[in-house]
């Protein structure tokens, strides 16, 4: 919708007329150096001068209308856009230990490792999460954050995707994962603070033990989701032939299902893709994405518009009289070869 933010301004619009008829123009004409013999009097003269001042009068008016347009400041309101009526900060944190190269998951019937399948399934979830702010934590032999909370998705999972195994060390340090989301969410206060943490293995580096972690996460009112990643049985290849194996051996879910009891949230066991889909649609349902109530119209100012062509044409007229002066004062200056052909 187009609207002026202004409107009012449009009553300066008859302003320089009023300020002619309360200002008359002086009838002193300048006297002349040399006296012409008076000419006939012609109508037709009479009219031409006219129009030429009224042609004369016109530019300045259309710069002066458009100046006012500007002033009233033009703009146009888009569609209305609905906003979250609340705040919630979700930060995930991503296991990249040398485990999470283990090919023994399924996707698109292709073996793949873990790492693989999780941004695949992990990338539709971040999608989905319109209106909360998203923050990714990276950890092995210690965390790092990856990206701070923000509500630009695609850069989340743009992350995530380009995130790589050994990064940060082939060990795995949950308890500075942890602790590294609960110092970003310190200064947080009005929002919903939730960590989803994945893993597929055990504690076994870090600064910070698990149960510090915990302590820190319960004093802030963190709840933590925790996710185990990894099948239970998997074909490997042997001088004796395949062999069935349990890649999951060194997995702790008793620490998993402690840091997430101890702060209000669940533990989780994704032993193929579709596990871990059904994990994040069970995720939305325990972490709803906030309602749009409030709402807003995306504002675009327009004022530059008629701005930009006043000043044009007052350019144009600046050199259009300049030009004109300059063609006068070549008319009026003698003619020199002249003036030497009538000497001879």
């Amino acid at each position: 919708m187009f609207e002026f933010a202004f409107i009012w301004a449009f009553i300066l619009l008859p302003l320089p007329f009023i300020v002619r008829m309360l200002i008359p123009a002086t009838n002193e004409q300048p006297k002349a150096a040399l006296h012409m013999p008076a000419l006939r009097y012609s109508p037709n003269q009479a009219v031409s001068m006219n129009n030429a001042s009224q042609r004369s009068l016109f530019i300045p008016a259309l710069i002066w209308l458009l100046l006012i347009t500007a002033a009233a400041r033009p703009q146009w309101l888009g569609e209305p856009i609905a906003l979250p009526s609340e705040g919630r900060d979700l930060m995930l944190a991503v296991d990249l230990s040398g485990s999470m190269d283990i090919e023994d998951m399924v996707l698109n019937g292709s073996q793949v490792n873990r790492l693989t399948m999780l941004k695949n399934v992990l990338g539709d979830f971040i999608s989905r999460r319109v209106g909360d702010r998203l923050g990714l934590i990276l950890f092995a032999d210690t965390a790092y954050l990856q990206t701070p909370l923000t509500y630009d998705r695609e850069t989340v999972r743009t992350m995530l995707q380009e995130a790589v195994i050994g990064l940060v060390g082939e060990k795995t340090a949950i308890g500075d994962a942890v602790g590294l989301a609960t110092k970003r969410f310190a200064d947080k206060e009005e929002t919903n603070k939730v960590l989803i943490l994945l893993t597929d293995g055990q504690n076994t580096a870090g600064n910070l033990t698990p149960e510090e972690a915990l302590t820190l996460a319960e004093e802030h009112d963190i709840t933590i989701y925790t996710i185990g990643v990894g099948a239970d049985e998997m074909q490997v290849r042997s001088f004796f032939g395949n062999r069935s194996v349990n890649p999951s051996a060194e997995l702790d879910e008793n620490l998993l299902t402690e840091l997430a009891s101890k702060t209000g949230g669940q533990y989780f066991r994704a032993k193929d893709t579709a596990g871990l889909a059904q994990i994040y649609q069970q995720l939305d349902e325990l972490e709803p994405i906030a309602k749009d109530t409030i709402q807003m119209r995306p504002l675009t100012a327009l004022f530059y518009w008629p701005l930009a062509t006043a000043l044009l044409l007052s350019v144009l007229m600046a050199l259009s009289a300049l030009f004109n002066n300059v063609i006068m004062k070549r008319s009026k200056s003698p003619d020199k070869t002249a003036s030497i052909q009538g000497a001879n």
